[in-house]
């Protein structure tokens, strides 16, 4: 596949993506857990099918010591037996926060209230925004077709 843009070439796209990427560091020195950051991160992904964010989110949870085992069961973290309660809030979150044309209404009620059991509100407003943020990004990276597979762990900073 060859990309169709480089937005990273790009002023006003370079001009975008700075912000987004602020935008993104405002989440990582957040005090969400960076365990769910990349968990979150990589169920966002792999709904939007953006190639080049699993690759790097997947290979930089690895890098932080993320087990194999969690990294495989993210798509199926439902039936899993390896993530927390807390760590499935926010997936739950995670998921009907990035599908939200098919969920007539957005995220339930319910899942709000089991993702505010386990995060305070700095906590939710991190998760909140790490959903729109790769959400952003998955898009940009899908519609630019960014190809997968180069990623180096730590490579954006």
């Amino acid at each position: 596949m060859d990309t169709r843009f480089d937005y990273h070439n790009n002023a006003v796209a370079a001009k975008f993506s700075k912000y987004v990427f602020s935008a993104g560091k405002v989440v990582n020195d957040s005090p969400l857990p960076a365990t769910t950051q990349e968990l979150v991160a990589l169920r966002v992904s792999q709904i939007n099918g953006c190639s080049v964010c699993v690759d790097m989110h997947t290979k930089e949870a690895a890098h932080r010591g993320e087990t194999s085992v969690r990294l495989n069961l993210v798509a199926a973290w439902r039936e899993a037996t390896v993530f927390t309660d807390a760590e499935r809030a926010a997936l739950e979150l995670a998921e009907q926060g990035t599908r939200v044309a098919d969920a007539a209404g957005g995220v339930t009620d319910e899942a709000w209230a089991n993702a505010a059991k386990h995060y305070d509100e700095d906590q939710l407003a991190a998760l909140v925004s790490l959903v729109a943020i790769m959400n952003t990004v998955n898009r940009l990276n899908i519609i630019t077709q960014q190809p997968a597979g180069a990623y180096q762990p730590g490579q954006w900073g």
